[in-house]
């Protein structure tokens, strides 16, 4: 292994790092905003270790000499304690199942004295590296199914034993890393699958018992079908690059549908819903004939794709009214619009929103907050700081911050393709797919577009379990980053 050289200050990336701290410093004020009532003026307060805002810079101190310390960590042995640091974080995740206390049906933080610490957010560390260092093997071929399939049972496996403690939003953040096997070589088939479960449910339960003005059919289902016809032949034109099978595969579905709603419409009323299930079995039957006749084994895939999405569709339903847990189902109807419950689920929400909004623009100032100092907003310092910073800092202030984000997901991504090795460069798109999954689904969270979850939003919401986190991230890949001249090729 070669010696890396010169001085490491010189070689770290001093404009991710000034990103770093300006958004740390920003998040800081935004907790004192949240935390602090009118009475609280004294800027020395904000130091208070009683007060949350006091914790939080702590934990800000903290992190910055942990932060130091790997810097000081050559990049070889991240790579070399990867594995001992993933089964290490997998057994303490076990063992939170068992001794940490149920707060709000978690298990998931262990007690320290005065402190507490949450597991899961130290594992996104490891399981990163764990990833990084298996892709950043030179025998590794993401077209191998045996490397494909550990790399996906290194991302659930953690998954898994956090759903276990009923940390279900800390758990979806790990469907962040198969953006970094995308990047890899993942075929984008998986990419496509996940978009259309999300659009099958979505449209389904929404328009579920909506019905057609001229037909006694719900257009929930219909559309539902419509979609699975056209993802398939998308597949099949834009994947298997197959013009023939597209062709026939495109007049039968069109006819078919265009002749069944007209039939349905002047002719005899009847179900058509029939005919969008026929059509898909013919595409399968079709796509299943010319695997066999013509050896595309694409179009195996594709015909797997139909039979799976109708299967995952027709299951929604009673995943939705018998698996989820009440105020999961409850939460997933008010985003839905199909129920308002601006005193129950819908509540935090309906207060963000109304704290965002009369920020205006550019916003009633620092500490001077109205829906924030009456504690309109539940978690307004942890996982709807942003509801905070709308009200206070305005359009102007809020658009600042999401500018900042992007900037410094960004700056991570050209960070991560300068690399010399895919260690280094999988470990950059495990961090910036991380941070851009906490920061999309909590803004989204915040202004009622994506479900409550209680994702954090990255270095603003109070945690000294997650900023730490995050910061072992970030240093741990600037030192990474400045070793890259000597990656062992």
């Amino acid at each position: 292994m070669e010696k890396t050289k010169g001085n490491i200050l010189g070689r770290i990336d001093w404009i991710t790092l000034f990103l770093y701290l300006l958004l740390a410093v920003m998040g800081w004020l935004a907790i004192c905003g949240a935390s602090h009532s009118y009475i609280e003026t004294n800027f020395l307060e904000f130091f208070d270790q009683s007060d949350r805002s006091g914790k939080q810079a702590l934990w800000m101190g903290i992190s910055l000499v942990a932060g130091s310390i790997l810097l000081c960590i050559h990049r070889e042995t991240y790579r070399n304690l990867s594995g001992l640091a993933y089964i290490a974080g997998l057994a303490l995740c076990i063992l939170t199942i068992f001794i940490a206390k149920d707060i709000k049906g978690s298990h998931s933080w262990i007690s320290i004295g005065s402190f507490s610490i949450q597991p899961a957010e130290f594992m996104k560390f490891a399981t990163a590296l764990m990833l990084a260092t298996f892709i950043g093997q030179r025998e590794f071929n993401m077209s191998n199914n045996n490397d494909f399939i550990k790399c996906v049972a290194i991302i659930m496996l953690p998954m898994i034993i956090i759903v276990a403690q009923n940390e279900t939003g800390s758990a979806l953040v790990y469907l962040s890393l198969f953006l970094v096997l995308y990047r890899e070589g993942m075929t984008g088939i998986f990419l496509l699958m996940a978009i259309s479960a999300v659009a099958y449910f979505v449209i389904g339960i929404k328009f579920g018992e909506t019905m057609f003005e001229q037909l006694p059919i719900a257009t929930g289902p219909y559309w539902v079908t419509i979609l699975i016809q056209t993802f398939a032949l998308a597949m099949v034109k834009f994947w298997c690059k197959n013009d023939k099978t597209f062709l026939t595969m495109f007049i039968v579905n069109i006819a078919g549908t265009l002749c069944s709603y007209w039939i349905a419409i002047y002719l005899i009323e009847f179900n058509i819903i029939i005919t969008q299930y026929l059509l898909l079995v013919f595409n399968v039957i079709y796509l299943l004939l010319r695997t066999r006749l013509n050896k595309e084994g694409k179009n195996l895939w594709v015909a797997i794709y139909i039979v799976c999405s109708i299967i995952f569709y027709n299951s929604c339903d009673y995943v939705m009214h018998n698996i989820l847990e009440p105020h999961q189902k409850v939460r997933i109807e008010v985003l839905l619009g199909l129920k308002d419950d601006l005193s129950g689920a819908g509540y935090n929400v309906h207060q963000s929103k109304i704290a965002i909004g009369s920020g205006g623009m550019t916003g009633k100032g620092f500490l001077n907050g109205t829906q924030t100092k009456l504690k309109y907003v539940p978690e307004q310092d942890t996982d709807f700081i942003f509801c905070t910073i709308g009200e206070e800092q305005g359009f102007l202030g809020a658009t600042f911050i999401l500018t900042l984000f992007v900037v410094f997901i960004l700056r991570l991504i050209v960070l991560a393709e300068r690399q010399n090795d895919r260690f280094g460069r999988t470990y950059g798109y495990a961090l910036a797919s991380i941070f851009f999954f906490h920061f999309a689904i909590n803004i989204g969270m915040v202004i009622g577009i994506m479900p409550v979850i209680g994702i954090p939003l990255p270095f603003f919401s109070y945690g000294g379990s997650s900023f730490l986190g995050f910061s072992i991230l970030l240093f741990s890949f600037l030192r990474i980053d400045a070793d890259r001249e000597y990656a062992r090729r």
